[in-house]
């Protein structure tokens, strides 16, 4: 630790370890709530039935129930009341002593739902109450044990004035509701099902119910319901068909079906997640829910059909079956990332959906494996549980049940997940379990596996071939090792699966034998990497064969083999690997555009070599790719990426070596690009399948090329494309990239934009990210002028996202400028969120977190920035994890 960090230490906040976990010393059986709901002032009143744990280390352990920011107005014990002497109250909680061994615990408290700006617990959101309980927030609302092992049912009483609250919803089944003679009105709700208290929710307010039916497979019908603004009722459709095909796809492919009587789907404006998967009732951003042809991206379609499914997969990898603890954390939300990947790859394009899924995995997550925030799928301690919330944890967990899959095949995995669920339904259980219902389903030893969730690192592969055409022998050598990360100096070897095919000169697959095999079968083996250098003998093998390595990306790895430009470009071309033939081409790129960004520093002139000019020509012309594809191979690897690969990152030739590189692809393919363009713009109404998002992707990333050139022509395009496109994606599109150009016509479309659609937040979120997305020099004072724009609210999350984080984390040549004026900008944002939600706060303070990787200069700015935010009195747990981690020194 820095002397710096070593200062505080008086007021650091506590860590908690996975290895102190204990056993609650008390379960919870049932929890009855009621609600009295004011906006200012709304009294909970809880009855708790309770009794010790007999799994408990200490079977004389107070009963203590966690509260924060809590008013206690009386605590009953069996009936009797409870004076200040006979418990112990302070900011963390409420301890009881003195308990017989089952007991009823009543408590009244009082909350101030309009002075929650966190969003953690009960507030308000555009005047409708509203929920968020995961990680921490339930005892924001009333002492409980908020712990994810204690699971009870739950039974919810909600009273609220009718006039501006007819909807009142919560977990489970409606049973009971009626009239008060004050003009309030109650609903009671009961939810069979045990579950813990993160996964409690309640809405309330003035909502349109767009109403919908399900039947499942055993023939029951459930209804469906979405409740969103007045405003936004023509928006539900695409949420709710999402929806039923989620609920029909989890029968067919997991055999799981769903368990109440009605499943619900709130919108709500004010969230900081995504979405949230309460039992019965999801509450949803209203981004991740809202969708309109005229007011929604082919993206946010896509997006909102995956988040959908995700929710609803969480009814059994989630609720059903949940997790012991928050280290076990990716138990329920790697698995439904995979469940959710899979769904969205079924029903639309899977090797677009792969390639989309890995360049999160790579931009994100190995870049996290590579800074002071590194951990492992299973953290080993935290400070604030809100900060791992990460791509770790969801996104490479994900690859870790892929891996599983790939190691066990389709059905073997299958047998495992029926295990699980059976095995564990109703249960609070740990990854070790998880894999352990695969290994005794399948009889598959996964002990080496294991390490894959207590490892941090990204793990590198290197590759050494060599061929004897004599013997007809082909050696394949594998070498892995895992770099150092933030206290794991030196990592056992992983159980790596690599699915790998040989190519003859002609890109066919050759059919493969293995040594040990008795004859030659199949194209392709799922090699399996177990010892620090491993070989593989390949026999029979007719003349040298380039190999295919990694395909469909099957497992979270680095590879390193050597490859000529020639051998990438034939890649390219010809693997029947789709995942593997667009890494060819970004790998092609990746290697130009470095060599490009060392020419910049050396000051030598810029050119592109025809062979890359000439692979990218085949690919946007290939009549016989898929459109889709063919957009995502010619997307050139982003700026940050490219920093990944540098040992120090040099944000300006990056950026200058990747802006030459498209506007020379621009000019050298500007007939090609013209033509595929003029192809696919169309006027036909919209559509939202694999077919149509793929021509329109490709059509408008031909445009983005062809503005490069800065022709009349290419300009022309865009402004009639803003004049008479029919959808959000053609729209926002066009605006994106004339937003890179300063020109007279740029602020009159952003200004036209704006004005047409003002009155929608969603849309004037794009228009923010739009703005503070722009390479423009002056992008910065453009954002600070936005934040006093009667549209942005700091204390809406969505706002601060789109405008603030896009650019702190999607601009890097604008936010990391040589004056440090963005590190200043960040921090002073961090400070003043801080105050207003942490979690927030901590997620945009993290684009500081790597500074140790810049020069010299910016080091220190953004290390001064990171000095200040600490030494500030009372940040929040969140913030001060993040910061005092970066500013660690490396081990």
């Amino acid at each position: 630790m820095s002397d710096l960090v070593n200062d505080t230490a008086a007021s650091t906040p506590r860590t908690i370890f996975l290895k102190d976990y204990r056993p609650p010393a008390w379960l919870v059986d049932s929890v009855e709530l009621r609600f009295e709901l004011d906006p200012d002032a709304t009294r909970v009143s809880s009855r708790l039935q309770v009794r010790r744990n007999p799994a408990a280390v200490d079977g004389d352990e107070a009963l203590f129930l966690n509260g924060q920011k809590l008013e206690l107005e009386g605590v009953c014990v069996d009936g009797e009341p409870l004076g200040e002497s006979d418990y112990r109250l302070d900011d963390e909680g409420l301890l009881i002593e003195g308990l017989a061994d089952r007991a009823l615990v009543e408590i009244d408290t009082l909350i101030h739902p309009r002075d929650n700006t966190a969003l953690e617990g009960l507030y308000l959101s555009s005047g409708m109450f509203c929920t968020q309980c995961e990680a921490e927030g339930f005892r924001r609302i009333t002492f409980y044990p908020d712990r994810p092992d204690v699971m009870a049912r739950f039974s919810t009483t909600i009273v609220a004035e009718r006039e501006s609250y007819p909807v009142l919803l919560s977990n489970g089944n409606p049973v009971e509701h009626g009239e008060l003679e004050d003009g309030r009105h109650w609903a009671r709700w009961e939810d069979p099902f045990p579950k813990p208290s993160y996964l409690f929710a309640l809405v309330a307010g003035d909502l349109h119910c767009q109403e919908d039916r399900f039947t499942t497979r055993s023939g029951r019908e459930v209804t469906l319901k979405a409740f969103v603004e007045h405003a936004n009722r023509d928006k539900c459709d695409h949420a709710l068909a999402s929806l039923k095909q989620a609920m029909q796809w989890d029968e067919e492919t997991f055999g799981r079906e769903y368990d109440l009587d009605i499943f619900m789907i709130v919108a709500v404006d004010d969230f900081n997640m995504g979405a949230m998967e309460n039992k019965g009732l999801n509450i949803f951003n209203s981004s991740c829910v809202l969708a309109s042809p005229e007011t929604a991206t082919d993206s946010d379609y896509y997006h909102i059909q995956s988040i959908i499914g995700h929710e609803y997969f969480h009814n059994w990898s989630g609720n059903r079956v949940t997790c012991r603890d928050w280290f076990q954390l990716s138990l329920k939300e790697g698995f439904t990332v995979f469940r959710d990947q899979e769904f969205s790859a079924d029903l639309n394009s899977r090797p677009v959906k792969r390639i989309a899924d890995v360049n999160v995995l790579r931009s994100h997550q190995f870049a996290q494996d590579a800074s002071p925030m590194a951990h492992p799928v299973r953290p080993d301690s935290y400070i604030e549980i809100s900060n791992f919330y990460t791509v770790t944890v969801y996104n490479k967990g994900a690859e870790l049940v892929r891996m599983i899959r790939n190691l066990l095949g389709a059905d073997g995995f299958r047998k495992g997940c029926d295990l699980y669920f059976e095995r564990h339904d109703g249960q609070a259980v740990t990854t070790d379990d998880f894999v352990a219902a695969m290994e005794d389903a399948t009889g598959i030893d996964l002990g080496q596996f294991r390490r894959w969730y207590s490892q941090a690192g990204t793990p590198v592969i290197r590759v050494s071939e060599d061929y004897d055409p004599g013997a007809r022998r082909y050696r394949l050598t594998l070498e892995q090792s895992c770099p150092p990360t933030p206290g794991q100096e030196h990592k056992a070897p992983f159980h790596i699966p690599v699915e790998t095919a040989l190519l003859d000169s002609r890109g066919r697959p050759m059919r493969l034998r293995l040594d040990g095999e008795p004859q030659a079968g199949g194209t392709h083996r799922m090699l399996e990497l177990r010892e620090a250098r491993q070989h593989f003998d390949f026999l029979d093998v007719e003349e040298k064969p380039l190999p295919s390595l990694l395909r469909g990306f099957s497992a979270p790895v680095k590879l390193e083999i050597e490859r000529t430009p020639e051998q990438l470009a034939f890649l390219f071309a010809h693997d029947p690997d789709p995942f593997n033939r667009w890494d060819a081409g970004q790998t092609l790129a990746t290697h130009t555009l470095l060599g490009l960004v060392e020419d910049v520093q050396l000051g030598k002139p810029l050119r592109l070599e025809n062979a890359l000019v000439d692979a990218f020509e085949r690919t946007l012309a290939h009549p016989q790719l898929d459109p889709a594809l063919i957009a995502q191979a010619l997307q050139l690897p982003s700026e940050s990426w490219l920093a990944d690969q540098c040992d120090t990152v040099d944000v300006d030739a990056i950026h200058a070596a990747r802006e030459f590189m498209r506007k020379k692809l621009a000019e050298e393919l500007y007939p090609t690009l013209l033509q595929r363009y003029r192809q696919y713009d169309v006027d036909e109404p919209y559509r939202f399948d694999a077919e149509s998002m793929g021509q329109r992707s490709l059509k408008n990333l031909c445009l983005s090329y062809l503005l490069e050139t800065i022709r009349g022509e290419a300009r022309n395009l865009c402004f009639t494309q803003l004049e008479k496109a029919h959808n959000m994606t053609d729209t926002l599109a066009a605006l994106s990239s004339l937003a890179q150009f300063d020109w007279p016509e740029t602020e009159d479309y952003l200004q036209r934009f704006y004005q047409r659609w003002q009155h929608d937040p969603q849309v004037v979120d794009k228009w923010f990210a739009i703005q503070a997305g722009s390479r423009l020099p002056r992008t910065l004072q453009r954002v600070e002028a936005l934040m006093q724009h009667p549209a942005f609210r700091l204390s809406n999350p969505n706002k601060v996202r789109a405008l603030i984080g896009r650019f702190c984390h999607g601009n890097p040549v604008r936010f990391h400028a040589a004056s440090g004026e963005g590190y200043r900008f960040l921090a002073d944002r961090v400070l003043e969120l801080d105050a207003i939600n942490p979690q927030i706060a901590a997620r945009l303070v993290s684009a500081l977190s790597r500074w140790q990787r810049f020069d010299r200069l910016r080091q220190d700015l953004m290390r001064r920035q990171l000095e200040r935010i600490l030494n500030t009195p009372d940040i929040s747990r969140d913030v001060f994890e993040i910061v005092s981690k970066s500013l660690a020194p490396k081990d």
